[in-house]
């Protein structure tokens, strides 16, 4: 069956993020199933001026901010980014004449997708990465249960209802749209996976690299990505007074950016461990294979909040791709991913005497490192391909076509 399906999207590249990661690994497999896309973005691609635009292979639709022109997005009115996403669709759909309209978190680009459908007689498919409130609880910009969490929710829950058929990324997600009244039957699974071609297990360390971020002789100690509050570097950095006291040869390398750098470099001068803890600030996607080179054990120390009990992340299947020891926190989207003392190390979230802990005791179980290794290279193999996950999209679409004609 060969449909076209345009996607309404938040982002795309060349933005680098976890978004813009899996739509291109989704765009990838659709096609590879014969499918023709089209993508349009909405005003959040940032620092982007044209109509249209061709990035790396991949033509996009851009959407430009509602009037007044050069108003910054964080000050954006929802209501009219959401009118101006509409009109930008309504051309959109007029050049690439879809099968299915299929929008992307978040709910701003849902509600405009489901009004042209109505208008225009096309299905309407939602696919949830996260609940937009949540993430703003994340972001600081508003407190579960304000009036504009609720505000938020309301609007999260209308479009799930309406839309032909929801898609979204875990099962945790899943079980909270199903409570919210959407039939269970409309609701499909496409879980967040890896490009397995692309991940080799485990290559030898750039002994210049590590030379030169002074991690000789060190056993280290990784996070490699964006510094948000939910991933709870914090607590890592709590947690590293006990693991120095029984492995002084222990070192933190933190590869990346964002919202918590600066509170992270003040936290490790006030617990005097400035000189246990490199940053290298953020570096190219193409150079990231050689940071993941240095690390000995990946640490993903997520805060328990709705955001990461709720979903599931896309670095620790990297890392199990790899072939890569790892240590968790024990929120719900870590346990849909990883099979405690098989293919990882859960620990309490939220208490930096376990994650140390559990730094430790996997760090003294070098005779099993081995097993481990392989058997998180394995669940990836067998059980979060994109190949395998994208296969899901298959039936829900083809009953939205085939209601269409």
């Amino acid at each position: 069956m060969s449909l076209r399906v345009l996607h309404i999207l938040d982002h795309s590249i060349p933005l680098h993020s976890g978004y813009t990661f899996r739509t291109l690994s989704i765009l990838r497999e659709q096609r590879k199933l014969g499918w023709q896309t089209f993508h349009l973005t909405t005003p959040k691609q940032v620092g982007c001026q044209l109509a249209e635009e061709d990035v790396d292979g991949w033509h996009f639709y851009r959407t430009a901010a509602p009037a007044p022109a050069g108003l910054r997005l964080p000050g954006l009115d929802v209501v009219g980014l959401m009118r101006q996403v509409e009109k930008r669709l309504i051309e959109v759909v007029d050049i690439v004449k879809p099968d299915i309209l299929h929008a992307h978190s978040p709910v701003l680009n849902a509600i405009p997708a489901l009004r042209v459908g109505k208008r225009l007689g096309l299905p309407v498919a939602y696919e949830v990465r996260a609940f937009w409130e949540d993430a703003a609880v994340d972001h600081g910009t508003t407190t579960e249960g304000s009036l504009r969490y609720r505000v938020t929710r309301r609007m999260e829950t209308y479009a799930l209802k309406r839309a032909d058929h929801v898609f979204t990324i875990c099962e945790g997600l899943r079980k909270d749209i199903v409570a919210r009244g959407v039939p269970a039957e409309k609701v499909t699974v496409i879980p967040n996976a890896v490009d397995i071609e692309s991940f080799a297990v485990g290559g030898e360390p750039d002994a210049a690299l590590k030379a030169r971020l002074g991690l000789q002789d060190a056993t280290v100690i990784g996070f490699i990505g964006s510094f948000y509050a939910y991933e709870g570097l914090d607590l890592l950095l709590d947690a590293l007074p006990q693991i120095l006291e029984a492995r002084p040869e222990v070192r933190v390398l933190l590869v990346g950016g964002g919202p918590q750098e600066q509170a992270l470099k003040e936290q490790a001068a006030r617990l005097g461990l400035a000189d246990k803890i490199v940053f290298t600030g953020r570096v190219p996607h193409a150079e990231v294979q050689r940071y993941y080179d240095l690390v000995d054990i990946l640490a993903y120390p997520r805060h328990l909040m709705r955001l990461t009990d709720l979903v599931t992340p896309l670095k620790p299947l990297e890392a199990m791709a790899q072939g890569r020891l790892l240590v968790a926190s024990d929120v719900g989207g870590h346990k849909e991913l990883i099979r405690p003392g098989e293919t990882g190390v859960l620990f309490k979230a939220g208490d930096p005497v376990a994650l140390a802990d559990a730094v430790l005791q996997l760090l003294d179980q070098g005779s099993r490192w081995a097993e481990m290794r392989a058997a998180g290279r394995r669940f990836v193999e067998q059980e979060r391909t994109w190949q395998r996950s994208v296969a899901s999209y298959q039936a829900p679409f083809a009953r939205l076509a085939q209601a269409r004609r």
